[in-house]
């Protein structure tokens, strides 16, 4: 028997999804993968002051859960970039993240995610983390996310930022039920 095409896509497809998205239940399984993510090095010199510029302009949002490590561990980051910065973190529910990633064709791969958004606009949104990363990461793509909802062009914005890490959390066991 011959797989279909369709067949073999979808198989690449879901290899693809499993090597790209990395479920942690614990601060060590997360601090264990975010070693291997490569953090930024270079920033242009208009970096901290755009940041700190933009601030009143933008808003960080992101879906989180109970329990979640990489959730826990990007609040750490984002509050010390609130107070490096001065941007405003809030919360976003799950299905408003997965609404969001299914109009931006990105699949939903768990909490956390996290997007930059005008503060006068909630329908232009940019993700800048699926899953945690690191600080200067994270750093970096609020830069060049305020820059595309600015008007420097997307492709330009999209190459410069680090692939996202899929560093999310792990779903709680199903529990079954003895009859």
């Amino acid at each position: 028997m011959v797989a279909s095409p369709a067949a073999g896509q979808a198989s690449n497809q879901s290899a693809a999804m499993r090597a790209a998205i990395h479920p942690v239940a614990t601060a060590s399984e997360t601090r264990a993968w975010l070693a291997r993510v490569p953090p930024t090095r270079g920033f242009p010199p208009d970096f901290e002051p755009t940041l700190r510029a933009q601030a009143p302009l933008y808003v960080i949002e992101m879906s989180t859960a109970p329990g979640c490590a990489p959730c826990a561990d990007l609040w750490t980051t984002l509050a010390v970039f609130k107070a490096r910065y001065g941007w405003r973190v809030r919360t976003i529910g799950k299905d408003e993240a997965m609404l969001r990633s299914g109009r931006l064709g990105l699949p939903w791969v768990g909490n956390p995610v996290a997007w930059v958004r005008p503060t006068s606009d909630p329908n232009r949104i940019v993700p800048i983390a699926i899953g945690t990363d690191h600080s200067v990461n994270i750093a970096r793509n609020a830069y060049l996310a305020a820059k595309m909802l600015t008007g420097v062009r997307a492709a330009v914005g999209v190459r410069a930022m680090s692939k996202f890490t899929g560093i999310v959390g792990a779903a709680a066991p199903h529990s079954r039920m003895a009859n």
